[in-house]
């Protein structure tokens, strides 16, 4: 049986470096090498392209060689220089596994479209739409779904705070993880909260609170043939939910637990998986997501946000929704394969 030749892209230079690489970790646990042929390649913080053994922690110090994916499509491959000549690997299909800035916002995908290799996930129009939460936002109105009241404040915009109704959320409109984010409940407050997200973006995003619990759903394959896990609910004690923000994430959060499957009615779930379903296409996006929203007091559904390369980490979300709804890692990853190769999810 031939193996496919899978490249496994992780690390990258946004400030989610580190998560990408555990959940390159977990990828590696589950990848069956009777049927593929793992090729890892792991992007250092200044941006240097590695071929090396695997994504164990400490990989950089590991037997690494310089390699880059050719832009050329007519290699489809990587060029790996071994003793100062470059030596070409064929790929099959590379397997993305970056998250936040230059991995999850087309960057990476506009060079996977120029190298003519197949690739799991979203395709350079929709990760940089889901990545633009503003962006996202206004599509998703057009097509009918709910999202939080905002506006948008460029890089040197000055905010008239008077003019807000509190609490406010303020966020970086193009960050990952919940790097730069601020609840904001005083207008006193508001110029730091500004000047924390544009540590992160020039592009901020000031959010309407939307009262309700946050729920998610995590969505696998392409229109028409989605699978929508189950449906998670976060449950906070106190202050608001932040992702990838805790010192040891694996022991989990000091103001949150996420519930999987949530504590919700069916026809509830389903309007939730439903809805999702709905973001999903409405914004293009394929391979797969996790789509995050709130469930408010009246049953609506309002879109958070939508994370193109959802956190594999033993402790994220959308593993723990697919396996919840009977869909195991190894199996996730045998269906993005599959549709990635084939236009199916299976």
């Amino acid at each position: 049986m031939t193996r496919l030749k899978i490249a496994v892209l992780f690390g990258g230079r946004s400030e989610e470096h580190p998560v990408s690489v555990k959940s390159a970790q977990e990828v590696a646990k589950h990848l069956d090498t009777e049927k593929y042929e793992p090729f890892y390649v792991g992007i250092t913080k200044s941006g240097a392209w590695q071929l090396c053994d695997g994504p164990d922690a400490g990989w950089e110090n590991g037997r690494c060689r310089p390699a880059v994916l050719s832009p050329d499509s007519g290699v489809r491959g990587l060029l790996v220089l071994e003793q100062g000549r470059y030596e070409t690997i064929s790929l099959d299909m590379v397997l993305p596994v970056l998250h936040g800035r230059l991995g999850e916002d087309g960057a990476v995908q506009g060079l996977l479209e120029l190298s003519g290799i197949p690739y799991a996930g979203c395709d350079v129009q929709s990760s940089a739409l889901c990545m633009d939460k503003t962006l996202a936002y206004l599509v998703a109105r057009s097509a009918g779904i709910a999202t939080p009241e905002f506006r948008t404040v460029t890089a040197d915009e000055a905010v008239d705070t008077g003019r807000l109704t509190y609490p406010v959320f303020v966020k970086p409109a193009r960050s990952g993880s919940s790097f730069g984010v601020s609840k904001v409940t005083r207008e006193e407050e508001l110029p730091r909260a500004v000047e924390t997200a544009r540590q992160y973006d020039s592009k901020v995003v000031i959010e309407q609170a939307v009262i309700g619990s946050e729920v998610g759903c995590a969505i696998l394959g392409n229109d028409p043939d989605l699978i929508a896990g189950e449906v998670d609910q976060i449950s906070l004690s106190h202050g608001f939910f932040k992702i990838h923000q805790e010192s040891a994430p694996e022991s989990g959060s000091e103001n949150s637990t996420v519930i999987v499957p949530a504590d919700i009615p069916e026809q509830t779930r389903a309007l939730v998986q439903e809805t999702a379903k709905a973001i999903y296409r409405a914004l293009g996006c394929r391979g797969l997501a996790r789509v995050d929203m709130f469930l408010t007091e009246d049953g609506s559904v309002v879109l958070n946000e939508v994370n193109t390369l959802p956190g594999m980490t033993s402790y994220s979300r959308y593993p723990r929704m697919m396996t919840a709804a009977g869909l195991p890692p190894a199996e996730v990853i045998d269906r993005l394969v599959s549709w990635t190769l084939t236009g199916k999810s299976r």
